[in-house]
């Protein structure tokens, strides 16, 4: 087997796909069959500085040669093979933000990260105007906020793009941004898979009063499609990437996405009627829309599949936090009681219990919010647990109660798509922390979204795989095959998994703590006005 590798890698036959997280940058190089065959990572965490969250080009590239380097040094160390060629290559990274260049190539102000909700009024007023959806997060947000305020360097604006997007310039040549990354840049066109032109006009319209010297469309990134190939390496861009001297150029590359559409690719989660729910501290759902939306809902981020296909993202900020303290308290129960419980088996013990509470929790109510919540309009963390005196308090439902909480927010914003949209949805794939219990969070978000619910046995390699996945696609879409058929045939095929359908006890139980939940809320918005 490491004989056959050694052949693949010296020929060239190798995919390599490489995500910017928020704490991690990783690095995943697949073979033809698009199998992990070596790995580097490295750690990085953002900055605030001057009132902005942000993250340095130093440490932007100290961080991507480092994952590249240790991942080289992997590939040496399996295989004994110095990495030269590599078949295509990809970059991904967390979306939107704001990164924006002079005629010089120059960054005019620091990198400000998705984090930043600083562009809250100009997103507010670019909703109203597009009569569509626009998070604070967006790039076009960001950049109708720098206008607003009257920011000296948006006169000298000659390019704005993503952190992908400029990885990708710097190793490419090119200006170019994958459509899913796109539609977080600024709406796009399911249809024609460019940018939204009445929208661009608007836009155009909205800045005429400050007399600036271009016009948003030609400062945007060009789209592409999964499967287009986005450039190829240079030399400098190669020696950027290896100061070893080892990488050669003319590698092929795959357009540049967002962290959303690599998941949906290492999910399997591209099809119409299909999507992913990622829970772990943070929670979101994306489906991949037939049609577009009736209205705009602040709730519903539209983006779109890394082929331009329109779909609903619920993000949530609360899933596990307060769950995992609730777990914790038991621990240090257990340990005062003189009783060594490992961390893991003590989730399963706490999340079976769960299973045998009652369907609707027996009246007992939680919100799991650490942090604000926008989908539900509460503006500051204060997790509560709240039971009325006619409530079953046992730990059965206690800890029930807390497994629907970890979704009650999601299903607040899913319930629009599905019930007031009337959206179809035939199988999502669960992946994340809360899902490493079997059966138990799968068959509860099941019961949530009312929909089958699929985890995959042998998990992928999260994000970076599937930009490598996406690279391969790159080399592979000569053959004709649409992305979904390659994922389906080529990538997934023979993958075990294990689908639960929503039991219809546990939907109806669900239904019922979900009226509770919604007709709390203002218990816990109140929590946040009287506990400061």
């Amino acid at each position: 087997m490491e004989k056959n590798v050694a052949r693949l890698l010296e020929e060239g036959k190798t995919a390599l796909g490489i995500e910017f997280g928020s704490t991690r940058i990783k690095a995943i190089l697949v073979d033809e069959e698009n199998a992990p065959i070596a790995s580097g990572s490295h750690d990085w965490e953002n900055r605030f500085e001057e009132g902005i969250w942000t993250y340095s080009l130093e440490d932007v590239w100290e961080g991507v040669r480092d994952c590249y380097r240790k991942m080289a040094q992997n590939v040496k160390e399996q295989y004994g093979v110095t990495l030269k060629k590599i078949g295509a290559i990809g970059f991904s990274a967390m979306m939107h933000g704001y990164m924006v260049f002079d005629k010089e190539d120059k960054l005019l102000v620091p990198f400000r990260t998705w984090r930043n909700n600083n562009a809250a009024p100009a997103a507010e007023r670019l909703t109203e105007l597009f009569g569509y959806h626009i998070p604070a997060r967006w790039s076009v947000a960001h950049l109708y906020q720098a206008i607003l305020n009257g920011e000296p360097h948006v006169k000298d604006i000659a390019f704005q793009t993503t952190l992908e997007g400029y990885v990708h310039w710097m190793l490419t040549g090119r200006k170019v941004i994958g459509v899913g990354e796109a539609s977080g840049m600024f709406p796009v066109d399911p249809e024609t898979k460019r940018y939204n032109s009445k929208m661009i006009a608007q836009f155009d319209e909205l800045i005429k009063e400050y007399a600036l010297p271009f016009r948003v469309e030609e400062i945007l990134p060009e789209i592409l499609v999964a499967g287009e190939e986005a450039g190829r390496l240079t030399q400098s861009g190669a020696r950027l990437l290896d100061p070893s001297g080892n990488l050669q150029e003319g590698i092929p590359f795959a357009p540049p996405e967002g962290d959303a559409g690599t998941g949906m690719v290492a999910t399997n989660s591209v099809k119409k009627r299909t999507g992913n729910v990622s829970a772990g501290t943070s929670v979101f759902a994306m489906i991949v829309l037939e049609k577009e939306l009736s209205e705009a809902y602040p709730e519903i981020d539209l983006v779109t599949t890394p082929v331009g296909d329109l779909v609903g993202m619920v993000h949530c900020n609360n899933c596990t936090s307060d769950l995992n303290a609730w777990v914790n308290l038991f621990g240090e129960f257990a340990a005062l009681a003189g009783v060594d419980i490992p961390k893991w088996k003590l989730y399963d013990m706490l999340y079976f219990e769960g299973e045998k509470g009652e369907k609707d929790c027996g009246g007992l109510l939680a919100y799991n919010y650490v942090s604000n919540e926008h989908v539900t309009g509460v503006d500051a963390g204060r997790p509560l647990f709240v039971r009325t005196s006619e409530g079953r308090l046992n730990l059965a439902n206690f800890m029930r109660t807390h497994l629907y909480s970890a979704f009650g927010a999601l299903k607040v914003g899913c319930d629009i798509m599905l019930k007031q949209e009337g959206v179809k949805l035939d199988k999502i794939t669960g992946h994340g922390g809360l899902f490493k219990t079997e059966r138990v969070g799968q068959s509860f978000l099941a019961a949530a979204i009312g929909a089958p619910v699929t985890v995959m046995k042998n998990a992928g390699e999260g994000g970076a795989w599937g930009m490598a996945i996406l690279a391969n696609y790159v080399i592979t879409k000569g053959k004709g095959e649409t992305l979904e058929r390659y994922l389906q045939d080529r990538v997934f095929a023979g993958q075990e998994g294990v689908t639960l359908a929503p039991d219809p006890a546990d939907e109806k139980g669900f239904e019922e703590f979900t009226k509770r939940y919604v007709n709390g809320l203002p218990v816990v918005r109140q929590a946040v006005q009287s506990l400061k």
